[in-house]
């Protein structure tokens, strides 16, 4: 295992690309919410993320280095675990239809917009989580990445089923959806987030991308 110039170990990465995080043994309830809590607490007082040493949260959490070592490899993964408890949960699809699957795909989205904007600790680690590319990388590969992987399944099978156009590139039909919900909560984060958001940006988008003839 690598280990980072501050002392904690990195990231195992393939082709200079993060990889999903290895698990340890299994999570005792109470040592993982006091080292999330001791986390909420520095992040409260304005620790940045760059400051904040495994050392130091596990002297704050009242826990042993080891300890952490044990769940996770290192910070990053750590802070990754936190975002995914206070975030809505990952998506369950109906698969009774494309059009179904698709809009619980964009509420799923509209609902973690609606979150950042909610979470004090959502917005904080968000907005620092640009400058530092690690937790960046990790969170985007076992994160963001499977839910992209999803919506560019449910368009395929919506090409194949003959409920969008099959002469569109896959990728593009995705940006198509997932643009609206995340021009409202990166670009604009002032706007709308409205229950029915979901449901009126995929049949927009589906009534334009219906097979022709």
């Amino acid at each position: 295992m690598s280990r980072q110039d501050d002392g904690t170990p990195g990231t195992p990465e393939t082709h200079g690309r993060a990889q999903a995080p290895r698990r340890g043994r299994p999570r005792s309830e109470g040592v993982e919410r006091a080292v999330f809590d001791a986390v909420v607490g520095l992040l409260d007082e304005g620790v940045p993320l760059a400051e904040l040493s495994v050392e130091r949260i596990a002297r704050t959490a009242g826990v042993g280095k080891a300890t952490l070592y044990r769940r996770w490899n290192g910070k990053e993964e750590l802070l990754v675990d936190l975002l995914r408890s206070v975030e809505p949960p990952d998506p369950v699809l109906p698969g009774t239809s494309v059009r179904g699957d698709l809009v619980v795909l964009m509420e799923s989205l509209r609902e973690r917009g609606v979150a950042k904007r909610t979470s004090s600790l959502l917005h904080n680690v968000f907005g620092q989580m640009q400058l530092y590319p690690r937790l960046w990388e990790i969170y985007h590969v076992t994160v963001i990445e499977p839910r992209r992987r999803l919506t560019l399944d449910t368009v395929r099978r919506g090409m194949e089923q003959r409920e969008i156009r099959d002469d569109l590139d896959v990728e593009f039909v995705a940006d198509l959806l997932t643009g609206p919900l995340l021009l409202r909560t990166v670009i604009r984060p002032g706007s709308s987030l409205e229950p029915g958001l979901a449901e009126r940006v995929v049949d927009t988008v589906m009534e334009g991308l219906r097979p022709r003839g």
